[in-house]
């Protein structure tokens, strides 16, 4: 259904979707999640392959899985980040204010989780 809604969000729609990643993002964050699911007993801690950011909002993708599902750590600018998931489609659809963009310049200086553990120290995510 064109232009029909979906998730939580109202600003998502099926035929607005903008590409976030770049292919050798995309080959490299799906090759972390090989990798991962290869070793999952060793728990394989990746260096950020994207960062994406609107307004206060910033998440920092490390692994990506066929369904297009990303392991992220995310901080809405509230105070909370968080690890966890997001679908990379929702994120391309997503078109309110601010918008989302990938941080062009993004270089990883570590892995997600000292990433995660300096946001839990300071309240947002620097990167």
């Amino acid at each position: 259904m064109v232009g029909e809604q979906f998730c939580s969000f109202p600003q998502l729609t099926r035929n607005a979707a903008k590409k976030l990643l770049t292919i050798p993002q995309d080959a490299r964050l799906r090759a972390n999640h090989a990798q991962q699911c290869t070793h999952p007993e060793r728990g394989v801690d990746f260096e950020p392959v994207v960062k994406i950011f609107g307004g206060s909002a910033t998440l920092l993708l490390t692994e990506m899985d066929e369904d297009n599902i990303c392991f992220r750590l995310f901080d809405l600018g509230h105070g909370f980040p968080e690890l966890g998931s997001v679908a990379l489609d929702e994120l391309e659809a997503y078109r309110g204010f601010p918008p989302i963009e990938r941080d062009l310049y993004f270089e990883p200086t570590k892995t997600l989780s000292e990433y995660a553990d300096q946001a839990r120290t300071d309240r947002r995510v620097m990167a």
